[in-house]
């Protein structure tokens, strides 16, 4: 616990027990930082933070007299991030930070890396994990003010690493701002989130703040066509991964199997054979990034090969097997990339029919929806158009603009309620077939008009497997 002098210029030496940009957080005895992100404007919420016990408010307007000290700086975003770093001992100076960020493969990425060495958490889109503790996020790159906390707690108990997964939005809105990575790692780049970014030009800049704030290893998708963008951007030395030899690490001789994928890869004139868990093309990338990465950390190789078959990535082409006669398999894939290379190796495996179920969400952008309807359609035996966090959209509409460019086609059927949706393909699948769930993956929730509710499509396909079975 530090006083609030301590934390900043001011005369007043109240105790603060923590810090909290959000009103609906504040507990007894923290600060409240008015920061500014988008179109809300938090000094709307002082009297509510004060009410939940804020012991001190930051400002930048003029708020008037109140029960509590009120200090005005001229911008409370950059006061922010100095308060809770200094307020928590500064926890990334001991921590050896990687940054993954990509269109695709960032969690698959993180998750590797946090599997293949020790001491190392976990942050991004399925959760907080590091020794014991385990929490779900709703955002890929949560605030600093859950982050830094987290750190410190994480130094304290001995976490060296952390593997963490750095999103477009969570750059854009100074989730990372004051952050300095050890190293970074750049997948892949497509068009994507051109609803908040407007551009592809502006989701490429945004992405390649991350590389401004590295100052150790660059780690690059050379295969990449944007690779050359994000290399221009990059403060620390780069090195790259690929297919082809003029790169620091490159693979060949790519064996894909149902269950397991077997390669070379040469590093520093030596060639190592790889047998991964992880299938598919993508994943041979996404493992090569995470090798690369950890190498120039000072790894050995032969430690992080030896552990290579045990890792596991929850709700990315999660094979779920409960003894049925048919393959059901959840991934997270939502990019048209991520879902023709999703379906790319789908195609590969021998199988009777293949049943999709998808949607699209809600207040996203909707110019990808008649291309994505028409690339998962025109390429499975069946679809189940349901519905996929809508927010304040109606369902029935995302399904129609998903349909725009396949209104001829009969192999498809419109069930908006994804619980259904889901027991609808499980129930209609035979012997040999394959039913495909994307759009979710382990994502703990739906986000509907007026709420968010619990809801899970690896916990639903298990729920229909067991009545199945009865």
């Amino acid at each position: 616990m530090k006083k609030l002098n301590e934390l900043i210029e001011c005369a007043y030496d109240v105790e603060i027990k923590g810090i909290k940009t959000n009103s609906n957080q504040i507990k007894e005895g923290d600060l409240f930082v008015c920061i500014n992100v988008g179109t809300m404007d938090r000094h709307l919420f002082i009297d509510d933070a004060i009410a939940a016990g804020a012991s001190a408010v930051i400002v930048k307007n003029d708020v008037g007299n109140k029960s509590v000290p009120i200090i005005k700086v001229d911008n409370p975003n950059d006061t922010f991030v100095e308060v809770i770093n200094k307020y928590y001992d500064y926890p990334t100076k001991d921590l050896t930070m990687i940054g993954i960020t990509g269109t695709d493969g960032k969690t698959t990425t993180a998750t590797i890396i946090h599997e293949l060495i020790d001491n190392c958490a976990y942050i991004g889109t399925n959760g907080i994990f590091y020794n014991d503790y385990k929490e779900k996020t709703p955002n890929t790159t949560p605030g600093l003010d859950k982050t830094i906390p987290l750190f410190r707690d994480m130094v304290d108990s001995g976490i060296k690493t952390v593997s963490m997964e750095v999103s477009s939005e969570g750059i854009l809105i100074e989730r990372i701002k004051g952050m300095t990575f050890n190293c970074a790692i750049m997948t892949n780049i497509t068009r994507e989130h051109l609803n908040t970014h407007k551009t592809l030009e502006n989701y490429i800049n945004c992405k390649c703040e991350l590389f401004r704030n590295t100052e150790g290893p660059c780690i690059l998708n050379k295969d990449d066509e944007h690779f050359q963008e994000v290399a221009q951007s990059c403060k620390g030395k780069i090195y790259t991964y690929g297919s082809k030899q003029d790169n620091d690490l490159y693979f060949k001789d790519v064996q894909l199997y149902p269950d397991k994928t077997e390669f070379n890869i040469i590093y520093e004139n030596t060639e190592y054979h790889i047998v991964s868990p992880l299938v598919a093309m993508f994943n041979v990338y996404n493992l090569s990034a995470a090798l690369l990465a950890l190498l120039k950390l000072g790894y050995k190789i032969e430690d992080l090969i030896k552990n290579i078959n045990k890792i596991t990535v929850s709700g990315r082409l999660e094979n779920i097997d409960l003894g049925q006669n048919f393959k059901v398999i959840v991934d997270y894939a939502h990019t048209p990339n991520g879902i023709s290379k999703l379906l790319e190796f789908i195609h590969s495996l021998k199988y009777n029919k293949l049943t999709v179920v998808f949607s699209e969400p809600g207040e996203r952008d909707k110019s990808k929806r008649p291309a994505k309807g028409y690339n998962v359609i025109t390429n499975c035996d069946h679809a189940i158009i349901t519905s996929q966090d809508p927010r304040g959209e109606d369902p029935m509409d995302i399904a129609n603009d998903l349909l725009t460019d396949v209104k001829e086609y009969q192999n498809y059927e419109i069930i908006l309620d994804r619980s259904q949706a889901i027991k609808k393909a499980i129930f209609d699948a035979e012997e040999n077939d394959i039913v495909l769930i994307i759009g979710k993956g382990s994502e703990h929730y739906q986000i509907l008009k007026d709420k968010t509710i619990e809801f899970c499509d690896i916990d639903e396909v298990i729920k229909y497997l067991n009545e199945l079975k009865k």
